[in-house]
């Protein structure tokens, strides 16, 4: 069963319809015991970083998070916002990051555009996909949507392994061995969406 971690962010029940018109069995997980019954786990989010941190504390899973994922090597697919509370920390406020990636999130720069800023990144763009990622089979010239102000600047650039340009070059999606993460919304791409969340129920 994939857990959807429900802490009160995120696009839960949009998740859920994915992987039921797939066929395969989600759900959303709101305490330990849930977490425990999962064998994949999504961490969605929106909203800004210290929210999400705050949210993700006050549900308590935090703990029970880290076991599933650092020590039982559990996937974890985290999204936007999600993908985020990963990195050590942000320009966008003060609380401490999951740290289950080395980096940190970024704002976007208005020097890195040629005109005045446009910020959120939102709507549909490509993504360069880099070598052969189990999350992206299946997929010719993915487009995704994005809605963001922050991205995920990794200390290792071996972990991303999608890029987006929006200003400049940013990792749009970064793995590191069973963590799994995307600066986009599959669960509003459509049918690449579709294809990535299918994918990642196979990883």
């Amino acid at each position: 069963m994939i857990g959807i971690v429900d802490y009160g962010l995120g696009n839960v029940r949009a998740f859920e319809n994915i992987y039921r018109r797939l066929g395969i069995a989600a759900e959303p997980v709101r305490n330990a015991a849930e977490l425990e019954a999962a064998d994949r786990l999504i961490l969605p989010g929106v909203g800004a970083f210290d929210w999400a941190m705050a949210r993700l504390t006050e549900s308590g899973m935090i703990d029970p998070l880290n076991r599933r994922v650092l020590k039982d090597g559990v996937p974890v697919l985290g999204v936007c916002v999600g993908m985020q509370i990963m990195a050590q920390g942000s320009d966008e406020g003060t609380a401490a990051g999951l740290g289950w990636i080395d980096g940190r999130v970024e704002r976007f720069r208005d020097e890195w555009f040629n005109t005045r800023t446009h910020l959120p990144h939102m709507g549909w763009n490509d993504i360069e996909v880099a070598g052969k990622p189990a999350l992206f089979s299946e997929m010719a010239a993915p487009r995704f949507y994005f809605l963001h102000s922050y991205f995920f600047h990794p200390v290792d650039e071996g972990h991303v392994v999608a890029r987006t340009h929006y200003g400049q070059v940013f990792a749009s999606a970064i793995r590191r061995d069973n963590i799994w993460a995307t600066q986009f919304h599959p669960e509003k791409s459509h049918d690449w969406g579709v294809q990535l969340l299918r994918n990642f129920a196979e990883v």
